[in-house]
């Protein structure tokens, strides 16, 4: 198997006037390579081979791009997900698969590509994935709220998970963010979008053009991670 590199940071493209992120990865592979899933346009590419060809391909293949998005987007609402031993769930744009395990006293514990998972009779999977990933969902918007507040020089705000239907996030008047968990079953380059838009409202209690130049300072490629975030979010699992 050709070894490959970690995944590039998200790129963005302009199609037909459609931005459109990209996820990078580059292998000893000879040739480049476009797969559309529910995480959006990713690109398997040569080592060497240079962003422009890249870039071309993906532009001479761009209606069948925004057509497999539109595709993906409009699919009916992920359903409930069954939990079971050797599911596999998206986390922080990871694939994380579930291993059931009877050793040890932990309910849950992380581990290189797997989490593993105690159930009995009165934890049952599907609940002690959600506890996991909202546990993990914490220590990551907090580290993330840490490296962006002082950004936009303001302190830490305090952090509350939320579980809202429609709402990814939002800041209260007393100057406190809440996040939604669901949040970590996406890239971490949405969670940091996300992070950023909220702490945008400690400046703008509004959306007003000077909100979203705010916005833009903390992440000048708003645009387009809203654009995935709006992709990615009905193909979220619930379980």
């Amino acid at each position: 198997m050709p070894r490959t590199t970690p995944p590039e940071p998200a790129r963005h493209i302009v199609i037909a006037g459609q931005a459109v992120a990209y996820q990078l990865r580059r292998s000893q592979r000879r040739t480049i390579g476009l797969s559309i899933d529910h995480r959006g346009l990713r690109i398997g590419a040569p080592t060497r081979a240079r962003i422009g060809d890249i870039e071309n391909l993906i532009h001479e293949h761009g209606q069948w791009v925004l057509d497999k998005l539109a595709a993906w987007r409009d699919r009916p609402a992920q359903g409930k997900l069954e939990i079971n031993d050797g599911t596999v769930v998206f986390a922080l744009g990871e694939l994380l698969t579930v291993a059931f395990t009877d050793v040890g006293r932990s309910r849950w514990q992380f581990g290189p590509g797997t989490i593993y998972l105690r159930p009995d009779a009165t934890h049952s999977a599907s609940e002690l994935l959600e506890k996991a990933l909202r546990e993990k969902a914490r220590t990551v918007f907090a580290e993330r709220l840490a490296i962006h507040a002082p950004r936009l020089g303001v302190g830490q705000p305090p952090l509350r998970l939320s579980s809202a239907r429609t709402r990814w996030g939002s800041c209260s008047h007393h100057g406190g963010i809440a996040l939604n968990w669901r949040l970590v079953l996406m890239p971490l380059a949405i969670v940091d979008y996300v992070v950023c838009h909220e702490l945008a409202h400690l400046k703008e209690m509004n959306h007003s053009p000077r909100f979203w130049s705010v916005v833009e300072q903390l992440c000048p490629d708003w645009k387009a991670r809203r654009l995935e975030l709006r992709q990615l979010a009905r193909q979220i699992p619930h379980f």
